[in-house]
């Protein structure tokens, strides 16, 4: 018998079990797919390409996570993303967006002083207030259940609000339910600023720059990470993004973890109101102490739990989680990598690497539109990444790979289905591409389509949500997954959460499975488990 069984070989998962592992705990990952890491992997698209197929960029990787691991003894490398990306635009008007505020103000100056100086001042103001958060960040919300544990929470909760300035306050909460437009309208004068914030601040969310709220899009982009502490951290990892996997699931091994791929489960097993274990698809059942679910709260819940285990308000509430993923992935093997025709003439290989196509929040808002009446965008909002330029192995010498992360594109089609609307949406993609970068499509080898229907069959993500479950204001922090549960245990005692679907949400940060082990720990150590 284990002591833990990690459903799922996703990087939280693994995350979770290297944790665990390192603690002293006998676990065991049970992995679906031949390839650890969930949607974290590098896959091949055609010979001699791989490319990062569904995650693409490390963000917010946490750098607890790297250190307490030894991530880079295990071949972890990355190239910090800078500039952050390249927004070509309809007016001529071009813009690089860097780490550094002044450096990309230095951009801004030829359109604009006055937002220029806007930017610089709005940059160091988010990121003041995201700082406020980071501690939040990296633990479970607080327990509210009347009992010494929330005295405590609500204690340390208390001293941290202290910090915050009655202007802050105000300002924190304007920025966490002002819509990206009406925050940015106020503050800069020139369209093209005011898209270059704001085109990188909705992925993956259910709104576009007009929606009330989406504003927290900007918050959760500046909270602290990176193996540096930087704000707003952003990485190529050599190698794709299966590295990180590969270097999470190396480190649990090191540490004793058993890591089995190709192995698929199909049943929590539960005796009693507590977890057992599991049971596989191949009818081997594997005893433990503890079942920690990598997998979203509706998969575990709906599909792993076996009906009458559990009933009632929690399970209505699991039902009403808002997935319906509203992205798609397109990875292409080009022949060349693209030239834009407003890159400035002198480009380093970094400054080539990412490029967003998004003419403009009223253009964002348009596809956002589609997608609200069940429609794939007509022009869809395309945020471009080519890893050949850091990374040259991932393609055969002189070619390159460009990963597409695609808005907006709904599960639920109002008509048709993704077996016939994907290569549609496709279509589109090169068509916004190419108006950037002429050539684009006759470079085009071969293209890897990841439908919201797609990255659910083959990643195992819900309605092809890459987040576990929608990151809107009623669905983070106490509400996530669902109001009541939001401490990475169940109601299934010796069963726990650690994917994205638990606090803080999606992202490669590490911060769920880290968060779930230290709360397991804590559990097993007060003989509450045992």
């Amino acid at each position: 018998m284990f002591d833990v069984a990690v459903v799922g070989g996703g990087h939280n998962g693994l995350v979770t079990a290297g944790l665990l592992a390192r603690a002293g705990l006998s676990v065991c990952v049970l992995e679906r797919r031949e390839v650890v890491g969930g949607a974290c992997v590098t896959e091949e698209i055609a010979p001699g390409f791989r490319a990062s197929t569904a995650a693409y960029i490390a963000s917010m990787m946490r750098p607890e996570v790297i250190r307490t691991l030894g991530l880079t003894k295990y071949g972890l490398k990355m190239t910090p993303c800078d500039p952050l990306l390249f927004v070509p635009s309809r007016s001529g008007r071009p813009l690089f967006m860097y780490q550094d505020a002044r450096r990309t103000a230095a951009g801004i100056e030829a359109l604009s002083p006055r937002d220029a100086r806007a930017y610089v001042e709005f940059d160091a103001e988010i990121k003041r207030l995201a700082a406020h958060l980071e501690p939040f960040f990296m633990e479970p919300p607080p327990a509210l259940n009347g009992g010494l544990a929330s005295l405590r929470d609500l204690a340390r909760l208390g001293l941290r609000m202290r910090r915050l300035s009655e202007e802050d306050a105000g300002r924190l909460m304007l920025f966490l339910t002002a819509s990206v437009a009406d925050l940015l309208e106020t503050r800069f004068e020139t369209d093209e600023v005011k898209n270059l914030i704001g085109c990188s601040n909705v992925l993956g969310a259910h709104n576009g720059p007009m929606t009330p709220c989406s504003a927290s899009g900007l918050m959760f982009h500046s909270v602290p990470g990176g193996d540096d502490l930087s704000q707003g951290y952003m990485g190529h990892v050599h190698g794709g993004m299966g590295t990180i996997s590969e270097a999470l699931a190396a480190a649990a091994r090191s540490f004793g973890a058993a890591v089995r791929t190709g192995v698929e489960v199909q049943r929590i097993l539960v005796q009693n109101g507590r977890a057992k274990g599991v049971a596989l698809a191949s009818g081997e059942e594997i005893p433990a102490r503890i079942v920690v679910s990598n997998a979203d709260p509706k998969r575990t819940f709906l599909k792993l739990v076996e009906p009458g285990q559990l009933e009632g308000p929690f399970l209505d509430d699991i039902r009403r989680i808002k997935m319906a993923g509203p992205c798609a992935k397109i990875n292409f093997a080009l022949s060349e990598a693209p030239v834009l025709t407003q890159w400035p003439k002198e480009t380093t290989p970094a400054e080539r690497s990412d490029f967003t196509v998004c003419h403009g929040l009223a253009y964002h808002e348009r596809a956002w539109d589609d997608a609200k009446h069940g429609r794939a965008s007509a022009e869809p909002y395309v945020d471009c990444v080519v890893p050949t330029h850091v990374d040259p192995t991932l393609a055969p010498p002189g070619r390159a790979v460009l990963t597409a992360f695609v808005q907006y594109a709904p599960y639920h089609l109002k008509e048709g289905d993704w077996r016939t609307e994907r290569d549609r949406l496709a279509d589109r993609v090169e068509s916004a591409i190419e108006e950037v970068a002429p050539g684009f499509r006759r470079s085009i080898l071969a293209r890897d389509i990841l439908s919201p229907a797609d990255l659910e069959s083959r990643f195992g993500l819900t309605e092809g949500n890459i987040f576990h479950g929608d990151l809107s204001l009623g669905q983070l922090f106490l509400g996530r997954p669902v109001p009541g549960w939001a401490r990475y245990r169940t109601p299934i005692r010796g069963l726990y959460l650690c994917g994205a679907g638990v606090h803080p949400g999606g992202g490669v940060t590490g911060a769920p499975g880290y968060n779930a082990s230290e709360q397991i720990l804590r559990d097993w150590k007060t003989k509450l488990l045992r």
